[in-house]
């Protein structure tokens, strides 16, 4: 990881290095138009602006659990980050003049490096287990740790709250 920020802070220690508490499988990988960080888009709102659409490719053992997702709109994609740091406990993004701590941000860095992603379904493949995607915005070789539908009715929460602190 680069340089900390004024006002951030790492944990003294490394959570990539600590005995793990739980055994994670990667179902597959994304294919995605990003090759490094500087041109992957932040979130899923820009990578939906680029036009610039994506497949998630999953391995042939868990294919058969792609079985009526064909009728899904969205789904939700929960993807290990690899590339990112996981020692910050607090951090600076650079459009915030104050340090705010990880579990507030949706930033990549943080103890496990999961990332979550509602992405428009386009198409599904289940015999090739891949899954024709509007967008995503994560780097190419990405590994996919989970796929499940979204449902609006029980998934989205129209009154949720995020107090912004960047001045905007």
């Amino acid at each position: 990881m680069s340089g900390i920020r004024e006002g951030e802070e790492a944990l003294p220690f490394d959570p990539a290095e600590m005995e793990a508490d739980g055994h994670i499988v990667f179902i597959g990988h994304i294919v995605s138009p990003w090759s490094n960080r500087a041109e992957c888009p932040r979130n899923m709102a820009a990578a939906r602006e680029t036009g610039r659409p994506a497949r998630a490719v999953v391995d042939e053992r868990y294919r058969r659990g792609l079985k009526g997702l064909d009728g899904a709109s969205h789904v939700i994609f929960l993807t290990w980050l690899a590339d990112a740091g996981r020692n910050l406990i607090l951090q600076r993004p650079r459009h915030r003049p104050d340090a705010t701590g990880t579990f507030a941000l949706r930033s990549p860095v943080r103890p496990n490096p999961i990332g979550v992603h509602v992405v428009r379904l386009l198409g599904v493949d289940e015999a090739n287990g891949i899954l024709d995607l509007e967008a995503i915005d994560v780097l190419d070789g990405t590994p996919l740790l989970d796929i499940k539908p979204y449902i609006a009715s029980t998934d989205a929460v129209p009154d949720a709250v995020v107090a912004r602190r960047d001045g905007a």
